[in-house]
This record gives structure tokens, C-alpha cells and sequence, in this order.
């Protein structure tokens, strides 16, 4: 995917799996190995990622072959709209799920790894003070990742479900702490990346703000207009912007995997169902009500959210609501995949795996 604004930070950077990076083998000494890995800690998830390389076919699709993967609700970022600060609880749930990224690293012969860190860290008075934690108790080098960065991995990591006949997508990316949109278009060479925000809103800021539990709709509607108000001036940016006929938005994020759950009507979230799914207008707007109809127990026991996402996912749909009134679309594909397969992706590609075995 070609890309008119470059991400900060070294997309190849080495970091320690289970080894501070002075005792990491060199790139050189381990291209050939071909096994990474890929850890995204956000403000709400702390997602790990393991895959080789994949060259079944000479398509630009379906490179990784997943080895192993983690996730494990944090709340990285729980109370910090008040004090600014990661707590004590926060850290010590945290640390406890990069002892096992660690271990699962160690144990898969992990040779090569990028590890990011996004808005919790990056917006903590003691982020950085976090980051050394981290690396005195488990030798993971976390990297704080800027908005931009944080951008461009996640166009990297779901480009390939664009609508390859769509001159026009708008990538967006609901997280716990931010909100990432990128305007991608489309020619003969590929994707390019031609404008891209970071909202400082997320589902767990804007329900610990408004509440999460009990959302009445008036609550809904006050979290929506939060989110219109953020986007306004990225609006107005993409405003000249051609959008074809098959112009189309592509979400990633647990809200939107959510959302294609419950359309589904799935008993248990089913990953290999979700991911490239296309949901209509009329859909996500159905399964949205579904949602806004329950109350928290419900939303709870539901198989596709679970008790910890209960009080964050209508925030989240809010924020899609704001997204969907602002850039009207016929139709959303759903991505699970998203940073993590970024930054695969780019180290691979880095190291010319795919090159040399084609």
C-alpha cells in the first residue's frame, strides 16, 4: 500500500521477546527464522499477534499464517479522564497479561517482534514511568506510537478488504482511549493513504464520561453529538473528495465486530464469520437497536459482547453513529484485523521474506 505521509518509528524495529533488546539477536542474524510477532496495547485491550509468513499465493492477501494469539481486557486507561494518570490496578492487570505475551513469545521461538503502545501511554502523565515498569518486570521494549503511526498500521493491516472497485474508502478505527479515521483511495497502483485524523475519544472515555451502564436516549444522543463534534473538522477536510458510487466505510474495532456478531445472531463471536463481512445501512442500524433494547445484564450475557465490554460498546456505537450520519454510506465491511497485522506486515516485508520465497 503506498502511503503520501510516512509513520514515525522504525516499522522493522527489533524488540525483546522475553530478553531486553541489548541481549536480541541481530535482524541480520535472524531473517531467516520467520517467526513474529506483533503486540498492540491499547487503552482498553492488550492484543498479541504470532504469525510466519504465508506465500501460497502470488496475491497480495492472506500472508500470515497465524502461529498463536492473545487478548485480554486491561483498561489500560480506566479512570484516566479524572487524574491523567495510569493506576495502580490498571498497571498490575496489565503487567500480569505481558507475562503471558512474554511466555507465549518465548514459547513460539518469537525472533523478531514490534511492540506499540497507543493512547493511554501516550496521554498518561506517567506513561513513560509505565513503559520502564514493563521493561524492569518482563523485558518487553513497549514503543509509545504517535496518531500518525497509529494510523498507517491500521490502513496497512485491513487495506486488503477495500472494495478493490471503490475509488474511495474511509478506514476507521474505534479504540478505548482514541479514535483513528483514514481516507484511502484507489487507483491501477493500489491504496493511498490521502488523509488521516486521531479523535481523542474512545469508548472507554466517552462512557466513563456520559456512564455506560444505563444509557437512556438521551445519553446515547449526547455521546453521539460528542463524536459529531469531533469530526467536523476532518469533514471538512475530505469535503472535495470524490466518492463514487461504491464508496464504502471499513471498520475495525470491537464495536463494529460486535455489531456483525449480533446481525449474525451468533451464540459465541466467530472471528472467521465477522472479518470481511459487509453490513448495510439498514443492518448496522438494526443491530444497533438491538443493542440500545438491552439493558446492561443483557448486554452482559450476550455471547458476541461479554461483561467486560458491556458498559463500553454504546459508546462505541455512537461513535459509529456519528461516523455513519457524517460520511453516509450504503454499506460498512467489517475487519478483525487491524494493527497487529500492520505491523506484521511491514516487518515481513521489511526483511524481504515474501521475496525471497516467491
Amino acid at each position: 500500500m503506498r502511503a503520501s505521509v510516512d509513520g514515525a518509528g522504525d516499522p522493522a524495529r527489533p524488540c525483546a521477546a522475553g530478553a531486553s533488546a541489548r541481549n536480541a539477536r541481530a535482524p541480520s542474524e535472524r531473517r531467516d527464522d520467520h517467526v513474529y510477532a506483533a503486540l498492540d496495547l491499547g487503552t482498553n485491550n492488550c492484543r498479541l499477534l504470532i504469525a510466519r509468513p504465508e506465500q501460497r499465493s502470488r496475491r497480495k492477501t492472506d500472508l500470515l499464517r497465524i502461529v498463536d494469539a492473545f487478548s485480554r481486557i486491561v483498561r489500560l486507561g480506566e479512570g484516566m479522564g479524572s487524574s491523567s494518570r495510569i493506576c495502580e490496578q490498571a498497571i498490575d492487570r496489565t503487567l500480569e497479561a505481558l507475562d503471558v505475551c512474554r511466555e507465549k513469545m518465548s514459547a513460539r521461538g518469537v525472533s523478531r517482534a514490534r511492540l506499540i503502545a497507543t493512547q493511554a501511554c501516550r496521554a498518561a502523565e506517567n506513561g513513560a514511568e509505565f513503559v520502564e515498569r514493563v521493561r524492569e518486570r518482563t523485558g518487553l521494549l513497549l514503543e509509545v506510537i504517535d496518531r500518525e503511526t497509529e494510523a498507517r498500521l491500521a490502513a496497512r493491516g485491513c487495506g486488503s478488504l477495500a472494495d478493490p472497485r471503490a475509488e474511495s474508502i474511509l478506514l476507521f478505527d474505534i479504540g478505548g482511549g482514541s479514535t483513528e479515521l483514514v481516507w484511502l483511495t484507489r487507483d491501477a497502483q493500489g491504496c493511498e493513504l490521502r488523509h488521516w485524523t486521531s479523535l481523542e475519544l474512545g469508548v472507554v472515555s466517552l462512557a466513563e464520561r456520559f456512564g455506560g451502564k444505563s444509557v437512556t436516549p438521551a445519553i446515547y444522543e449526547a455521546m453521539t453529538a460528542r463524536a459529531l463534534e469531533g469530526l467536523e473538522a476532518f469533514a471538512e477536510r475530505t469535503a472535495a473528495e470524490r466518492r463514487c458510487e461504491r464508496f464504502h466505510l471499513l471498520g475495525t474495532s470491537g464495536t463494529v465486530t460486535t455489531l456483525a456478531g449480533v446481525h449474525l445472531g451468533l451464540e459465541r463471536y466467530d472471528r472467521w464469520r465477522v472479518d470481511g463481512l459487509w453490513l448495510s445501512d439498514e443492518d448496522a442500524t438494526r443491530a444497533i437497536d438491538s443493542l440500545r433494547a438491552m439493558d446492561f445484564d443483557q448486554r452482559a450475557a450476550n455471547g458476541c459482547i461479554g461483561p467486560q465490554r458491556a458498559d463500553l460498546v454504546l459508546a462505541g456505537c455512537a461513535i459509529f453513529e456519528a461516523i455513519r450520519r457524517v460520511f453516509p454510506a450504503s454499506r460498512t465491511r467489517i475487519a478483525d484485523r487491524g494493527l497487529r497485522e500492520g505491523m506484521l506486515l511491514e516487518m515481513m516485508e521489511a526483511d524481504g521474506v515474501f521475496t525471497r520465497e516467491s
